[in-house]
């Protein structure tokens, strides 16, 4: 039985990592500092050490003796990257660091599987876009996610550290908190649509993204640990499939049942125009099959939403 360390396993993306460790018979150690996670999210016979990714002596308690380490612990907000820059940079790279030192300084190969992003990407004018388009991150937090991937590199080839990244494109499913500060745009409009709610929609709409369902993302997960790789390879995860934002927001509001009410502000800052993936690379490596269809992601997320409450 195999004992894995997820870093912000208590929230969105980590939580659900949780569950399908637990449910194939792993132990799981969590470390989170429960500033967006929340405890509630984890499953029984989860380790919860709360504290901060970027604290070595930390770090080093929570990696001791594991057998691979899930790195999701972020600042996951383009916006809070303009407004608190350097917060944002210690959580996103240097907890990254932290985290390769601990177990630099064990001296083990522990593997890390880590969350990097497609803001590394920036507004790129290749569509789809590949692993091999040049990173040209237009955001705080594109930039430290391109910082990981390098780190990540040495890691690997300095320290003999497997690592593998993932670039997750925009990823959704149920437990997305819609009123944290951070949340997608689909828990948001979910939420205020299921109730009847305006939705404010920055931009003129016709901005697209890649929409890839949590279950997908743990899929990718799990199968990029398994590589256990030497040269830091990175993945997109995401489903080829681009959707407008004021697309989303009409098939919401029609699985919803309800009228859409929409307004538009300004567009935010360091924001991409499009985003949308080439999943090629991590379907024939990582040896992932088809993704779930969004109407379909969408009706588990509102399911959620309603049975929560």
């Amino acid at each position: 039985m195999a004992l894995f360390l997820v870093t912000g396993g208590a929230g969105f993306i980590g939580s659900h990592v949780c569950d399908a460790l637990i449910g194939r018979g792993d132990r799981v150690r969590v470390l989170d500092d429960l500033s967006t996670g929340h405890r509630s999210n984890l499953p029984p016979g989860v380790e919860l050490i709360v504290g901060d990714i970027a604290d070595p002596a930390m770090a080093g308690l929570a990696m001791d003796g594991v057998d691979g380490c899930f790195h999701l612990a972020a600042i996951a907000s383009v916006e809070r990257g303009v407004t608190d820059w350097l917060g944002t940079h210690n959580a996103n790279l240097t907890g990254t660091i932290t985290l390769f030192d601990a177990i630099r300084r064990q001296g083990s190969r522990i593997p890390v599987v880590y969350a990097s992003s497609a803001a590394v990407y920036g507004d790129c004018t290749v569509v789809p876009i590949h692993e091999d388009c040049e990173p040209r991150p237009l955001s705080a937090y594109g930039a430290d996610k391109y910082g990981c991937e390098l780190h990540a590199r040495v890691a690997s080839h300095v320290h003999g550290i497997p690592t593998a990244g993932l670039r997750f494109f925009n990823v959704y499913g149920p437990r997305q908190d819609p009123k944290s500060p951070y949340s997608g745009v689909i828990s948001i409009f979910c939420e205020r649509i299921s109730r009847g709610l305006p939705i404010t929609i920055f931009g003129d709409g016709g901005q697209t993204r890649d929409f890839v369902n949590v279950a997908d993302v743990v899929r990718a997960l799990l199968a990029a640990m398994a590589l256990r790789p030497a040269d830091a390879p990175v993945f997109n995860v995401c489903t080829g499939r681009a959707t407008t934002v004021v697309a989303l927001a009409r098939l919401i509001a029609d699985l919803s049942g309800r009228p859409l009410d929409t307004s538009h502000a300004a567009p935010r800052m360091g924001e991409i125009r499009d985003s949308l993936g080439d999943p090629s690379l991590a379907r024939a490596v990582l040896g992932l099959d088809e993704t779930i269809e969004l109407r379909a992601g969408l009706g588990k997320v509102l399911e959620w939403m309603a049975a929560k409450g």
